[in-house]
């Protein structure tokens, strides 16, 4: 007697997804493969970004994983065929498009999120897993994590944004001692150098994020999204253009509701109450 063959996972057990008193929980969820992502599962997390976008009932996202790794970089078994053809079999240009279609639009995705993105890094993040830690607005880390930018011990230049985030929140000169030499970073180290907002206990975690998460749910979700925008074109602008954007978002944001309420209630001293409207 023969074993029947196994079914396919389903792409849904691949990313679990749930949404909670108004965070989005998107949980990467292949713990055997230290959560490496494929083509398909970057699909499926680019669009529940898009859709916490558009969800006025979603107010902030945690991306997070089961297991022991958080994301060990990305699974190219799973890509078009292009993705995994050898170097004679290549048409010039494939691999660049590869990378546009794939790593960068994931990174793009977190960056452009219209609500804030909380890490919760459970493990190694590795390669394309740091940047997808890296590109969220906040980042929550357990003791045993580790942060590495793996590419150099492939021979491969970082792709996925990391020479655009990285030295953004390191410097160059630290940037690229991590780049050049690929040694894993602990989360301890992580959080002083300032890839890392707060470092917990592994148990811990899961509290943490929640507990960050639904206070940002609470916020004024349209000011946020703003102060998001503007951070983030800040380290793209000269000083003329970030004020100029400031103070357009501050005119468009005066128009909410939420910036009434919290204008109302400076006023009345008492405990405003945001709707994210």
């Amino acid at each position: 007697m023969t074993d029947s063959p196994q079914a396919e996972p389903d792409l849904h057990s691949l990313v679990l997804h749930r949404t909670d008193n108004g965070v989005s929980w998107i949980t990467l969820n292949r713990p055997e493969a230290m959560n490496a992502v494929t083509w398909d599962q970057r699909e499926r997390v680019i669009a529940l970004l898009a859709d916490a976008s558009a969800d006025p009932a979603v107010r902030a996202v945690v991306i997070t994983a089961t297991g022991k790794g958080f994301c060990a970089g990305a699974d190219l078994r799973g890509a078009p065929a292009s993705a995994s053809a050898s170097a004679g079999e290549r048409v010039a240009g494939d691999v660049a498009r590869m990378i546009r279609l794939g790593a960068q639009r994931l990174i793009t995705a977190v960056l452009d999120c219209e609500k804030p993105v909380i890490a919760a890094v459970n493990g190694t993040a590795a390669g394309i897993g740091v940047h997808l830690a890296l590109a969220c607005d906040l980042v929550i880390a357990a003791e045993p994590a580790r942060f590495i930018e793996v590419f150099v011990r492939r021979g491969l230049v970082p792709d996925g944004g990391g020479a655009y985030l990285l030295p953004r929140l390191v410097g160059p000169q630290k940037a690229k001692e991590l780049m050049f030499f690929g040694d894993a970073v602990p989360a301890s180290e992580a959080e002083r150098l300032g890839l890392v907002n707060k470092v917990v206990p592994a148990e811990a975690l899961e509290t943490t994020a929640r507990e960050w998460a639904e206070r940002l749910a609470q916020g004024p979700t349209r000011a946020l999204a703003m102060t998001k925008q503007l951070v983030n074109a800040s380290l793209d602008s000269d000083r003329a253009t970030a004020l100029a954007a400031e103070a357009t978002a501050q005119e468009i944001n005066m128009s909410t509701a939420d910036a009434n309420e919290g204008v109302a209630s400076f006023v009345e001293r008492r405990t405003p109450k945001y709707r994210g409207a």
